[in-house]
Formats: structure tokens, C-alpha cells, sequence
């Protein structure tokens, strides 16, 4: 089962052969990631969790259903919900990020038989849009179609993930039937590892948004060069015989060859070897993904980063010189160099564990690298960072963004698990430095420079948060005040005869305004859509400050820095979480609330109906519902047949408060109690503002 030649091309044949590609596709990912699941005993297992810093296993089962529906809804493809439910618990754990929410008490899963329905009656809506669908050739990634494959390609990384976590997964719960094909070449000797010389040249990635040949993530986009000078690298990845010797010696227990953090990992983890080795007497296993079979010396080690640093360390004291794990770009010259894409791998599910590391050979020169790709992930020492003109797409923007924090390292080559955008010289994945991911690693010895640090923790770049953070955090302009804190300001009067336990400050954006709620309400949750925008606010709480650029005119700009204590909010703080979540289709766990803030929202939503339907709900009796809007209407964000007012119907003008009026009031159980004008001011650049005036409809929800 090899899907590597298989890759969908972006650029060649007629429309409907493409659509057959594409359906045949999605079709036998689909099924392979639920036959993945058929490897557990018991489907009561999914209820269970592989690893405490994952949702159980049931979450990953429903996930890549929920993710191809919460996409194309938000792509405007289709607006049809299968169950807004599920595509609501289901829809977020892929990191542990801030924002996650891995408090199991806040779930009520569905069964298997449930959750397996959800999936078949989202493969016949998928299906259909395929077949269904206009699009063009090529396929790039402002074409519908690119939704279709971005739920593919992402099924596709969950099939790996939920792999390593069946892997991490006590036996007990696994069958051990051969449902994919095993190798079976195990020894118990291993080859002797060398240094090979790799010839220097320019690495180039160049890869176009409007041409692509192949699918790629927003990481993969646009320009990166480098010079890389002649280097060497191990013939071979370290095989598990090459660090049975580490292991041998004693060296997890010195702690001079683990880095600060390699050592708070070992001292939470309590390791002595592998995650995946066993040890009885004096025999050791390995553990494989449904199966437990001796050591076997000649394939790859499964490590984590510190684990690969501190042998590094291990073996440049065995060597008397320094060898390292591989940059990006090294990793890039040596794929060049042995044209790895053309060679035969381990990759693309050809067995479903590791081979021996001397078994794919790559030849160049009168050299030979084995395993220059597949088998198993190599991890690099190159923090994932943004390429120039980096974009993120508008139905993903969270995808790559939120790893770009000097923590998550990149991982190279694929490995046998590997599928579809994953096996391409492109492919730019990254993952903590403590996670384990079917990932090994070779050395290399290299006078090339690198960086460890590529990214800033707390500084913005993006030019739209950029300007989303002058607008929360900035000065006044032409007299008119902070929009945030004056929309708050001008709300505390109606507040005062209500609860002020719960608050939610929903569209938050940056979280000024779930800042200043928080001086008023004891607890407050922001939500938005955006995990670009809420990370900011995270690293407002997280970190003594944050600094972006702010345009002052062309490429040019200057650099701000902000802190809560500026704005007297830091004793605030601890009362404010940020989640991320969508306001036409909120978690059932977000209700009781003594007020709703939704500011400049509602003309942003793609179905404002289902949002006026359900945020009553979630209101407590005598709480407010506050919602600010210039009804702005566009049909970038709302198509037009979902637009509360400003357009013609019946010879009559509809305007969205007179909407709102009908909702909540003559349909619903509020009345309104005021209206206001609240205006604010957008800096574009230093000599371009945008003026605007919101209107703030405050509404209470009758007792």
C-alpha cells in the first residue's frame, strides 16, 4: 500500500479525471483511518487515553470527519451541518496548546455506533461535493477544491498521530491480527555507522500559491535559500544496536549529555531507555504498534529530540570531535544530493513498522546514505519558522502559526506511515521536542552555520495582528478613545444591577476587551475563531511583554512594545482564559453566562442566523447579550442570502437592527435597553485611518 507515487498533481488532466483522483483518494483515506481504529480489541478503548496530554482516543476517531465539515462550512462551501454537536467536541486537540480544552469532565462523547454514523453521513456529504463541486485546473489554493484535499492531507496526519498513539497504548487493548503487512527482517547485529561526505551547494525552496503542483500547508509557500558548504553525514539512521550502546553505558542517568530541558524532561518522564523498548532480565523489546517482538538491533531508534541531542553529545566524546543532529537546510543538500525522491523508501504504509537501516540504499558519487527519506522521521535542530511572504490560508490559519515559538522542531523524510503532502522533498512538519512520532534521527559533522532560535516568542510580525494590536493596545487618534476599553467603559452603567460572576467576551480577537471585562466580571472567557488572534492574548498574560510592528508607510515600520501592566490589567489576568471556537457553532459547555460581549461580530459570521438562534441559550435570566456592529455587510465574510439586513426585500429596506429586534425580542425572551454609538478609529499606516461607528445594541435577557 504505497501512496507516494500516487500524491495527487495539482496541474494535469481534465476536470472530471480529476474529480475521480480526488474521490478515489479521499475515499481510501477515509477507510484506512477507520481501519486503523479496527486494530483495538474493544471499541469501548476509545474512551481511554494513550497519553495524558491527548484527548482519548474516541476524539481522533471523530476529529478528521468534524475537520472536513468545520472547513468547508467555513470556506463557504456548504452550509449544512451533520451534527453541530460533534463538530463542536470534536473539532480541537491536535497540541497542547493553551487554548486547548483537555478537561475530559467538559465532554459527553457519543458512542462508537454514534460517532461511526457521523462519519459515514460526512463521507456521503464529502462525496457529493466532489461530485458536485465547480472547479478549475489547476487546482490551487484559492480553489474550492483545495478545501476538499486540505481535509485529505489532514486526515492523512492523523493517521500518523493515531498511530503513535495505538503505539503508546497498553497491548492489552490491541489486537495482534495482521490487518497491514509487517517486515520481518529483524537481527540481532546492526551495521557500523560512518561519516559520508555530502557536496555543498545552494538549497532552493520555491513554491507558488497559484501553481502548485502538488498540495502543500501554508509553511511550504513561497522563498527560502541558503548556501550549504560540504558537510558529513551518517551513512546510516542511528539504529537501535548504535544506541543500545548509549543506553548501555549508563548515559540516561548522565545528566551532563542532556540540555536543560532534556533534563525537566527526564526527571518528569523517569527514563532509562526508549519510550518503546521494554526491558525483561536481560532481554530487551521493542514495542511495535500492535505487537511486542524482540530488540531488533539493525532498525531505527524511536526517540525524542532530548534523547537525540544528549546521544549527540554521547558520541562526539566517543568520536574527539562534534557531531550534531542536521539543520533543515542540510537536511534539504543531502535529500538534493542522493535525489532521494527518486530512490525506492520504507514509506507510504509498504510495511507497518520500521525495516533494517541498511536496506534502502541511496547511491550517489560512488557513495551510499541509506534512508535518506522514509522509514522513520529525522529529526532536524531547525525550529520550524516562517518562510518570506508567508501566508496563512483563510479556512486554516492556524495551522503553522501557532508553532512558530522556538519549541517545536522540524521533522524531515517521512516514515513508513507516511502518506500523501508528508512524503514530499516540501513537507515542513514540526512537533515538541518531547513527542514521539515514529521519529529517529542520523548525525552529522558540519562547520555550516545555524540557528536554534529562528522565531520570537513575543514578538508579531503578521501585519494583519499587527494591526488588530494597535487597535486594542494602541494610542488614540483624532480624539476618539480605545475602542476596546470605551466599549466596556460605556457598558459598565447597565451592569450594575446585574450578576457579575461569568462573562464571555465572544469574537475577543487580541483580548482587550476580555482584559478590561475582567476589572468588572470574576471570570472571562474570550473565544474567537482565530488561534492567531487569542495567542496574543495568551502571550499578554504569559509573558512581561509583547512587541509588534506597526506600518508607517510602503515596507516600512516601527517596532511597539505593549504590557498589560501599561494598561493597569495585569492584576486582571489570572480571571482571563482564551479558547478557540466558532460563534455559529460554540461547545454545549459554554452556557451560563451573566453577559455576552460580541464586538464588531456579527457582520463577520457566516451564518448570523444559527448565532442569533443558539447565543440566547447560553444567557442566564436577567443577563445582558451586548453586541456592536457597523453592519458592515460583505460577501467575503457572509454570503449574501445570510446577511441580517442591508439589502432590498419586498420593495421594503431591511436593516440588521430591525432583525435583531424581531430575533430577540418579538421571536425571543429579551428586551432592548439601549443603543449607542461607539466610534473607533483604524490605523492603516501612519498617514491612512480608517473611521468607523459601531453601534452597541444592549439587550437583557427577561427574567
Amino acid at each position: 500500500m504505497n501512496l507516494r507515487k500516487d500524491t495527487i498533481n495539482l496541474t494535469t488532466g481534465t476536470i472530471e479525471e480529476k474529480r475521480k483522483e480526488i474521490r478515489d483518494y479521499f475515499l481510501e483515506i477515509y477507510e484506512l483511518d477507520e481501519r486503523l481504529f479496527d486494530l483495538l480489541k474493544d471499541k469501548k478503548s476509545l474512551y481511554e487515553q494513550a497519553n495524558t496530554l491527548r484527548h482519548p482516543l474516541l476524539f481522533y476517531y471523530g476529529h478528521t470527519a468534524t475537520f472536513f465539515m468545520n472547513k468547508l462550512v467555513v470556506a463557504n462551501i456548504t452550509q449544512q451541518r451533520v451534527n453541530k454537536t460533534y463538530e463542536a467536541i470534536f473539532a480541537i486537540g491536535v497540541d497542547e496548546m493553551s487554548w486547548d480544552d483537555l478537561n475530559d469532565e467538559n465532554y459527553t462523547w457519543p458512542t462508537y455506533e454514534q460517532t461511526k454514523a457521523y462519519r459515514d453521513e460526512v463521507k456521503k456529504l464529502v462525496l457529493h461535493i466532489i461530485d458536485t463541486l465547480e472547479f478549475s485546473i489547476p487546482i490551487n489554493w484559492e480553489s474550492p477544491m483545495w478545501i476538499i484535499l486540505m481535509g485529505i492531507e489532514h486526515e492523512i496526519i492523523h493517521i500518523e498521530t493515531s498511530s503513535v498513539l495505538l503505539r503508546e497504548f497498553g497491548i492489552e487493548h490491541l489486537s495482534s491480527n495482521e490487518l497491514f503487512t509487517y517486515n520481518n527482517e529483524a537481527k540481532q547485529t546492526y551495521p557500523l555507522n560512518e561519516l559520508v561526505e555530502v557536496k555543498g551547494a545552494e538549497v532552493l525552496l520555491e513554491k507558488s500559491r497559484k501553481n502548485p503542483v502538488f498540495y502543500g500547508w501554508d509553511n511550504e509557500f513561497s522563498f527560502h535559500k541558503a548556501i550549504i558548504k560540504d558537510f558529513k553525514a551518517s551513512k546510516y539512521l542511528v539504529s537501535n544496536g548504535e544506541f543500545l550502546e548509549f543506553v548501555k553505558d549508563g548515559a540516561y542517568s548522565k545528566l551532563h549529555y542532556f540540555s536543560k530541558e532534556g533534563i525537566k524532561w527526564l526527571d518528569f518522564a523517569q527514563a532509562k531507555m526508549p519510550r518503546f523498548w521494554t526491558k525483561e532480565e536481560d532481554t530487551y523489546y521493542l514495542r511495535e504498534i500492535n505487537r511486542i517482538v524482540p530488540l531488533p538491533l539493525n532498525y531505527p531508534v524511536d526517540i525524542n529530540v532530548y534523547e537525540a541531542e544528549a546521544f549527540c553529545k554521547y558520541k562526539s566524546e566517543q568520536l574527539g570531535y562534534e557531531v550534531r543532529l542536521p539543520s533543515e537546510d542540510e537536511f534539504y543538500r543531502l535529500n538534493d544530493y542522493v535525489k532521494a525522491q527518486e530512490c525506492e523508501a520504507n514509506i507510504g504504509l509498504k510495511y507497518f513498522n520500521q525495516t533494517p537501516v541498511d536496506k534502502y540504499v541511496f547511491k550517489v558519487d560512488g557513495k551510499e546514505f541509506y534512508d535518506v527519506i522514509g522509514n522513520v522521521w529525522q529529526w532536524s535542530l531547525t525550529p520550524i519558522y516562517p518562510f518570506d511572504g508567508f501566508e496563512t490560508h483563510p479556512s486554516y490559519d492556524d495551522f503553522t502559526t501557532p508553532t512558530f515559538d522556538d519549541r517545536h522542531l522540524l521533522m524531515k523524510g517521512g516514515s513508513f506511515i507516511s502518506l500523501g503532502n508528508e512524503t514530499l522533498r516540501s513537507a515542513r512538519y514540526a512537533f515538541r521536542k518531547h513527542f514521539f512520532q515514529h521519529a529517529g534521527f542520523r548525525y552529522v559533522s558540519s562547520n555550516n552555520e545555524y540557528r536554534t532560535k529562528l522565531n520570537d516568542n513575543v514578538y508579531e510580525t503578521d501585519e494583519q495582528i499587527s494591526q488588530y494590536c494597535e487597535f486594542h493596545y494602541g494610542e488614540e487618534f483624532f480624539c476618539v478613545k480605545n475602542f476596546p476599553k470605551t466599549s466596556v467603559d460605556v457598558l459598565r452603567p447597565y451592569l450594575k444591577d446585574i450578576n457579575t460572576k461569568k462573562a464571555m467576551d465572544l469574537g475577543c480577537s487580541v483580548g482587550r476587551s476580555s482584559y478590561e471585562l475582567a476589572t468588572i466580571f470574576d471570570e472571562v472567557l474570550g473565544i474567537d475563531f482565530s488561534t492567531n488572534f487569542i495567542n496574543v492574548g495568551i502571550k499578554l498574560k504569559k509573558y512581561e511583554n509583547l512587541t509588534y510592528k506597526v506600518a508607517t508607510e510602503g515596507d516600512l515600520y516601527d517596532e511597539k512594545t505593549i504590557s498589560l501592566k501599561d494598561f493597569a490589567l495585569d492584576e486582571v489576568k489570572e480571571k482571563v482564559t482564551f479558547m478557540q471556537g466558532d460563534a455559529c457553532n460554540l461547545k454545549d459547555i459554554y452556557t451560563a453566562y451573566d453577559l455576552i460581549f460580541c464586538s464588531n461580530l456579527i457582520d463577520r459570521l457566516y451564518y448570523p442566523q444559527k448565532f442569533l438562534d443558539d447565543i440566547p441559550n447560553r444567557i442566564n435570566n436577567g443577563g445582558l447579550l451586548v453586541l456592536l456592529s457597523p453592519y458592515t455587510w460583505l460577501e467575503d465574510y457572509t454570503p449574501k442570502s445570510n446577511w441580517l439586513g442591508g439589502y432590498i426585500e419586498d420593495n421594503k429596506e431591511v436593516k440588521t437592527l430591525d432583525t435583531l429586534k424581531f430575533n430577540l425580542e418579538e421571536k425571543g425572551d429579551f428586551e432592548l435597553v439601549d443603543t449607542l454609538d461607539v466610534p473607533f478609529v483604524i490605523k492603516e499606516t501612519k498617514r491612512k485611518h480608517q473611521y468607523t461607528i459601531s453601534q452597541m445594541s444592549i439587550w437583557k435577557k427577561k427574567t
